[in-house]
C-alpha cells in the first residue's frame, strides 16, 4: 500500500477514500482525454514504442533493441510496461500513452497522500491540484518517455522517507509522535501519530521505489534520492530521526529487484558495461558526448514555464516554509527537506553537460507540496486573499502573455518558424485557448476578492483543465509529422523477399506501424551499431553506393525518406523511381511499380 492509499491508519479514513477516488476520476479523465487520438511521433514516442514491440516479437525481454540493434541507453522497466500494454490491450496509441499517463496519475495521488500526512487534508488536495495542472507535468504525461516514470518513482522514494522518519521507531509508543517542530510535523493534521510498523513499511517502499527507479533510468534512480536524503540529514542534523531505517533487509529488497536485470544484461552482452555504465552514466554527465549542451540557466526558464499557472505562488511558499532561516531549521525541517529536494536536483541537472527539458521533472512534486502547504494556510488565514494577490497577478500576467503568444503564433507563423498549413490547422484551438486564458486571468482575481482563496484556486484549476482539454485537440498538429500512413501502406503491400529501407534517416514510428525492422542507408543516429557486431554484419546498414547498386538489382525495394533529403537523389537522371505515397514531410518510393 502506498502513502496515498492507506486510509485505515487515519481517523479520517472515509475522506481519504473519497479524496483519492475523486482525484483518480478527475485527473484520470483529464490525463486520458483523447490520449489515443493522434499517431506516434517520429521521436521519443516512436522509439519507446518500437523497442517494446521488438521485445514482444523476439521474446527477449533482457536486451532492448532498436531496429534490431542492441540498445543499452536505458534500463527496461518502461519498455516492459509498454510491451505489456501492447500485449494485453493491442498496439494502439491509447495503450502506449496510457503508460506515462498512469504514472502521471499515480504521481498526483502519492503527492496528495504525502502532503496530507505532512500538512493536512487541504494541503494534500491543493498539492495534487498544483502538480496535476502544471504545464510541464501535464505535457510529459502524454509523451511516451521515461522521465515521468522515473520522476514518480523517485518522488515516491523521497515521500516515503520524509513521512517514514516522522513515524515512531519500535521503542516509541505508537500513541506518541516524535517531536519535529510545529510547522514541520510529519503527521500534522493526520489525526494520529502512526505506528512503528508503518515506519517499517514506509522505508520498504523507499527501497522498492528506488530499485524501480533504477530499473527505469539507471543509477540516478537511487543516487539522486540518496543524495537528497543524506544532504538533508547532514545539513539539518536530523540523524536521530533516521534510526531505524532497516538497511539490511531494505538493501536486500533493493538488490532483489534492481540487480537481476543488470547481471543478465552484462552476461549476455559483452559491450553492455562500457555503454551503459561508463558512457551513459559518466561520459554523458561530465562531457559533451551526448551533444545536448545548454547554458547554465537553461532549467530556470524550464521551471518557470513548466510551473505555469502556479509559478507566482512559488516564492512566497518557499519564503514562508523556511521563515527564520537557519535559526528555525529544526522547526521547519520538513519544509527544508522539500527545498533540499528541489534544489539538489536542479543543481545536479544544471551541472550535467547533457540537458533536456524532461530531466528537471522530479523537482515538480516537491515544489507542488511547498505551494500546496502554503496555499492551505492561506485558506485559514484572515488575510489570505490579500497575501495571495501577488500569485494571482502572476497568474493573470501569464494568462495574458500566453493568450497573446498563441494568437501571434497562428496569425504570424513566420515569426515562430511555423509552416502555414500547421498554423491554419491550429487557429481555432489556439484562439479558443487564448479566450479561456483571458477569461481565467480576469475572473480568478475577481473570485478571490468576492469568494476567497478557495474559489480562486478552483478557478485556476478549472481554467487549466479547460485549457488542457482544448490543447488535446491541437496535439495532432503539434507533433512531429508521423510516417504512419506510409508505414501502413508498406505493411499491406510488402512481400517476402522485399526490402524496406530508410534513406539518410531512421524513423522509429515507421518501424512500429509497419511492424518490421528495416535497412538503413547512410545513417546511424541513435542506432548503437558499435555495441552489436551481429547488427553490423547483417548487411542492413549500407552506404550510398551500396544503395544505388541494390536499387538497380532484381529485388523490390521500398524506400522512405524525408522529402527535403531527396532533392539530389531525384534530380539524378540515372536514378529511376516510382512514387508510392507522400506525407507532409516524408516520401515513399520504390524501384518497381
Amino acid at each position: 500500500m502506498d502513502n496515498a492509499t492507506s486510509p485505515t491508519a487515519e481517523t479520517g479514513g472515509a475522506t481519504w477514500r473519497r479524496d483519492l477516488l475523486l482525484l483518480a476520476l478527475g485527473f484520470g479523465l483529464l490525463f486520458g482525454f483523447r490520449l489515443g487520438s493522434y499517431p506516434l511521433s517520429g521521436g521519443d514516442d516512436g522509439r519507446n514504442a518500437e523497442i517494446p514491440r521488438e521485445m514482444l516479437a523476439s521474446g527477449d525481454w533482457v536486451t532492448p533493441r532498436l531496429n534490431g540493434v542492441n540498445y543499452f541507453e536505458k534500463p527496461p522497466l518502461v519498455y516492459w510496461a509498454v510491451a505489456s500494454a501492447q500485449k494485453f490491450f493491442g498496439p494502439s496509441e491509447w495503450s502506449l500513452r496510457a503508460v506515462p499517463a498512469l504514472f502521471a496519475l499515480w504521481g498526483v495521488l502519492i503527492t496528495y497522500g504525502a502532503a496530507r500526512k505532512l500538512y493536512g487534508r487541504e494541503a494534500g488536495l491543493i498539492s495534487a491540484l498544483v502538480l496535476g495542472t502544471s504545464l510541464l507535468y501535464f505535457a510529459l504525461g502524454h509523451i511516451l518517455i521515461l522521465d515521468m516514470a522515473v520522476s514518480v518513482l523517485m518522488s515516491r522514494a523521497l515521500f516515503s522517507f520524509i513521512v517514514g522518519v516522522g513515524e515512531p521507531p519500535p521503542s516509541t509508543s505508537s500513541g506518541q509522535a516524535p517531536s519535529t517542530g510545529s510547522t514541520g510535523s510529519p503527521l500534522a493534521g493526520s489525526g494520529q501519530a502512526g505506528s512503528p510498523q508503518a515506519r517499517r513499511w514506509l522505508f520498504y517502499k523507499l527501497y522498492v521505489s528506488a530499485a524501480l527507479a533504477t530499473l527505469t533510468k539507471g543509477l540516478i534512480g537511487f543516487l539522486i534520492p540518496g543524495a537528497v536524503m543524506f544532504l538533508w540529514l547532514l545539513i539539518f542534523n536530523q540523524w536521530k530521526r533516521l534510526r531505524p531505517f532497516y538497511l539490511p533487509t531494505g538493501a536486500l529488497l533493493f538488490l532483489a529487484i534492481a540487480l537481476p536485470w543488470h547481471v543478465l544484461a552484462a552476461m549476455r552482452n559483452e559491450t553492455w558495461v562500457h555503454r551503459y555504465l561508463v558512457f551513459e552514466h559518466f561520459e554523458r554527465f561530465f562531457t559533451d558526448a551526448a551533444s545536448r549542451v545548454q547554458p547554465w540557466y537553461f532549467y530556470i526558464g524550464v521551471v518557470i514555464a513548466g510551473l505555469i499557472p502556479w509559478i507566482g505562488f512559488l516564492w512566497p511558499a518557499v519564503r514562508d516554509g523556511v521563515r527564520g532561516g537557519w535559526a528555525t531549521r529544526k522547526e521547519n525541517a520538513t519544509a527544508w527537506f522539500f527545498v533540499t529536494w528541489a534544489g539538489f536536483i536542479f543543481l545536479f541537472f544544471t551541472k550535467n553537460h547533457s540537458k533536456l527539458i524532461p530531466y528537471i521533472l522530479p523537482v515538480f512534486p516537491a515544489l507542488a507540496v511547498l505551494i500546496g502547504a502554503w496555499l492551505a494556510k492561506m485558506l485559514r488565514a484572515p488575510d489570505g486573499p490579500a497575501r495571495i494577490k501577488g500569485g494571482l497577478r502572476g497568474f493573470s500576467f501569464v494568462c495574458g502573455l500566453l493568450a497573446v503568444a498563441l494568437c501571434v503564433a497562428v496569425s504570424r507563423p513566420t515569426l515562430v518558424k511555423m509552416d502555414l498549413a500547421t498554423a491554419l490547422a491550429l487557429q481555432v484551438p489556439a484562439y479558443v485557448m487564448a479566450l479561456l486564458l483571458l477569461a481565467g486571468g480576469i475572473l480568478v482575481p475577481w473570485l478571490a476578492k468576492i469568494r476567497g482563496v478557495r474559489a480562486a484556486l478552483g478557478g485556476i484549476g478549472a481554467t487549466m483543465a479547460l485549457f488542457f482539454v482544448v490543447l488535446q485537440y491541437a496535439a495532432p498538429n503539434l507533433n512531429k509529422p508521423p510516417t504512419k500512413e506510409l508505414a501502413l501502406y508498406v505493411k499491406a503491400h510488402v512481400q517476402p523477399g522485399d526490402r524496406v529501407m530508410h534513406y539518410h534517416e531512421y524513423f522509429h514510428d515507421f518501424s512500429f506501424y509497419a511492424e518490421r525492422i528495416v535497412d538503413v542507408v547512410a545513417f546511424k543516429g541513435e542506432l548503437e551499431l558499435e555495441e552489436d557486431a551481429a547488427a553490423r554484419a547483417s548487411g542492413r546498414f549500407i552506404d550510398e553506393p551500396a544503395f544505388r547498386r541494390l536499387w538497380t538489382g532484381p529485388g523490390r525495394i521500398f524506400a522512405v525518406a524525408r522529402t527535403k533529403d531527396l532533392g539530389e537523389l531525384f534530380a539524378d537522371p540515372a536514378f529511376h523511381y516510382h512514387l508510392l505515397g507522400k506525407s507532409p514531410d516524408h516520401t515513399l518510393f520504390s524501384n518497381q511499380p
